[in-house]
């Protein structure tokens, strides 16, 4: 099946499952679940599009099989993203930007948890960007250990298996099935919006920081999340 991609070809959840099988989407996935590089890799889209191509027969594996799977790399992948937060500490907000990181995605993630809390964990999981980054800063505030496992297995599961049941379900309608072109395009834009909503709201705050005048100085970047509020004790 061709569908028509809404950005690089390599991008296309389509092209990425026809050229690397299942076991490029678990990469995938556990890149995006907590390795920096990963956040711009397309996590919702891809996990819908799983389920559906199983459905329609256009992915030969067994449903049940690919939402385990997904489902053990979504919750490694946190787990990776935990253990190198805890390492790099509060360095990790002093690293500074290149092309492949922003410090504003670590700023976003870092108040996303602490507004949640280790629920963050769970939420996260159905937002881009910021479900790469959360598991990191959870390490970076050395969250306690067993509050952290276990929202990592929830989020991990209710994400990866739902999202996959969610395409899996709907490629059962005939609709769907007739036009699985126009629900790849549509599942990709629904993945997208919270992103856009950020930079419309990151662009807003840019132009209100812009008319208050130089007087009033640039917002002073956050302070790496304390270390006792989810530390052990």
């Amino acid at each position: 099946m061709n569908t028509l991609a809404l950005g690089p070809s390599w991008l296309d959840p389509d092209y990425l499952l026809n050229q690397f099988g299942i076991y490029g989407l678990l990469l995938i996935v556990f890149a995006e679940s907590g390795l920096l590089i990963g956040f711009f890799l397309p996590g919702d889209s891809l996990l819908f599009t799983t389920g559906l191509l199983i459905t329609t027969s256009q992915l030969k594996f067994p449903l049940w099989l690919a939402i385990v799977l997904i489902c053990v790399a979504a919750i490694v992948g946190d787990q990776a993203g935990y253990l190198f937060g805890k390492k790099v500490g509060p360095a990790l907000f002093k690293r500074p930007d290149s092309r492949l990181f922003k410090q504003e995605n670590v700023t976003k993630a870092s108040e996303f948890f602490e507004k949640h809390g280790p629920k963050s964990l769970v939420l996260a999981r159905f937002v881009p960007i910021v479900r790469t980054f959360t598991p990191i800063i959870a390490g970076v505030s050395s969250m306690r250990y067993r509050s952290f496992i276990t929202f990592n297995i929830i989020g991990g599961i209710l994400w990866g298996a739902g999202v996959t049941l969610l395409g899996a379900w709907l490629g059962q309608i005939a609709f769907v099935r007739e036009n699985i072109e126009a629900m790849l395009i549509l599942i990709v834009l629904v993945s997208v919006v919270p992103i856009i909503i950020e930079f419309v709201k990151a662009r807003g705050e840019s132009r209100r920081a812009a008319a208050a005048g130089p007087g009033a100085g640039p917002t002073p970047p956050p302070a790496p999340p304390q270390r006792g509020r989810h530390a052990k004790r």
